[in-house]
């Protein structure tokens, strides 16, 4: 078999192939590369969006529930304040009782009133608390680690996060205290509990708001 002589070879138009294989292959990788990272930014701001409506929600919650747990903690102050009667019931004016009645509807629920001596009533009744719990969701937060996602979000984001999620899950161990101090009627107990959420959740707030001030960091 004859061998063609290097010297008839088209050298430019073998290094133009090379060349434009060479270049082609460059480019697949260039675009894989940029598709992927599109990919990982969609996914990164599609997680920072879940997490920023998640704490929005939660500071709601927090909030509202705050505002009606300490009605509930003056509601006790006020109501140990009276003087007692018989064990289902107290001695107060009728005019202090119309008043408290007005300030707290539903925590004493009278089921009978009797006239005792220079304008006091002994009431007899029941009390009712309401306690209202926070439902704070770390959904988008644990989603957002299993998926890895948050391997893209900057040091100070993620660092930012998970002191504000470490913070929530120890007002929410908190808000189980309060239920079984309520279930188990240790009312001294809830008192002081709900003292302490409420220290706790100010800075909870402090730190959901800061958080969604500062969030195009992690972008």
């Amino acid at each position: 078999m004859k061998r063609p002589k290097l010297s008839s070879l088209n050298w430019k138009y073998i290094v133009g192939e090379v060349l434009l294989i060479f270049v082609g292959i460059n480019l697949a990788i260039w675009f894989n590369d940029w598709n992927a990272s599109k990919k990982i930014d969609e996914n990164k701001n599609i997680a920072i969006a879940k997490i920023k409506i998640e704490i929005k929600n939660n500071l709601w919650e927090l909030v509202k529930t705050r505002k009606n747990n300490q009605r509930i903690v003056k509601a006790i102050e006020t109501y140990k304040d009276f003087d007692s009667g018989d064990e289902d019931g107290v001695l107060v004016a009728a005019e202090q009782m119309k008043t408290f009645q007005k300030q707290f509807p539903g925590f004493f629920r009278i089921t009978d009133s009797t006239h005792t001596k220079d304008r006091l009533f002994e009431y007899e009744g029941d009390v009712f608390i309401n306690l209202e719990l926070a439902e704070l969701s770390s959904i988008a937060w644990e989603t957002s680690k299993t998926t890895g996602i948050v391997n893209e979000f900057g040091y100070d984001c993620l660092y930012g996060l998970q002191g504000i999620y470490n913070l929530q899950r120890l007002v929410t161990n908190e808000m189980d205290k309060a239920s079984n101090a309520l279930q188990n009627q240790e009312i001294e107990l809830l008192l002081r509990v709900l003292d302490f959420i409420r220290q706790m959740d100010s800075s909870l707030e402090k730190e959901y708001e800061a958080f969604l001030q500062r969030i195009t960091d992690c972008i």
